[in-house]
C-alpha cells in the first residue's frame, strides 16, 4: 500500500513540451498529502530561452546547473513520453543520477508507449509505472515494479548493469 504524507525532493526529468505534466504529477502526489519538492528545470524566461537557443550558455554550464539540481534530489522520475527517448538531456540527466546514486522511476504519460522509453532509463530504472498514484508513490517508496503503459504487471525488461544499493 502507498505511504501518504511525505515530504519528496524529486528531480522530474522531462522534455520540455511536457512541463504541464510536471505540475500534473505534482499535484496527484500531493492530493494524498505527499509535499512534493520539485527541483528540475522548468521553462525558462525568454530572454534565458534566447541565451540557450544562440548557444550563449555552454553545454558544461548546463550540466553544472543540473548536477546541483539532482544532487538536491532524494529520486528521480523520468515522465515517458512521445518524444522522451530522443531528447539527449533526459539521458544525461539519467546517467547523472545514476552515478550519484539515486532512486530513478519512469512513469508513463498518458499515451506513452514502452518504444518510447529513454536508453539510459531502459539501463537504470529502479522501476517503470503506469500514470496511477498508488504505483508512483509505492515506486518512489522502494518497490522494484515494471508495467506496461496501461498500468497492468510487465517484467523487468532491462538487467541494470549495477545493483541498487
Amino acid at each position: 500500500m502507498a505511504s501518504e504524507g511525505k515530504r519528496r525532493h524529486v528531480f522530474i526529468s522531462h522534455h520540455h513540451k511536457d512541463d504541464v505534466h510536471v505540475d500534473n504529477i505534482s499535484s496527484l502526489l500531493n492530493k494524498r498529502g505527499d509535499d512534493i519538492r520539485n527541483s528540475s528545470w522548468r521553462q525558462l524566461k525568454s530572454e534565458n530561452q534566447k541565451r540557450l537557443k544562440e548557444k550563449r550558455v555552454s553545454d558544461e554550464v548546463i550540466r553544472r546547473y543540473l548536477r546541483r539540481k539532482i544532487s538536491w534530489s532524494g529520486k528521480v522520475v523520468v515522465l515517458i513520453g512521445k518524444d522522451t527517448h530522443s531528447r539527449p538531456w533526459v539521458n544525461w540527466e539519467i546517467e547523472e543520477a545514476k552515478s550519484q546514486g539515486k532512486r530513478i522511476v519512469g512513469v508513463y504519460l498518458r499515451g506513452g508507449t514502452e518504444a518510447d522509453i529513454p536508453a539510459a532509463l531502459k539501463k537504470h530504472a529502479s522501476a517503470i509505472v503506469g500514470w496511477n498514484t498508488d504505483s508512483i508513490q509505492n515506486a518512489l517508496d522502494g518497490a522494484n515494479t515494471f508495467q506496461s503503459p496501461d498500468g497492468s504487471q510487465s517484467p523487468r525488461m532491462y538487467t541494470p548493469k549495477s545493483s541498487d544499493c
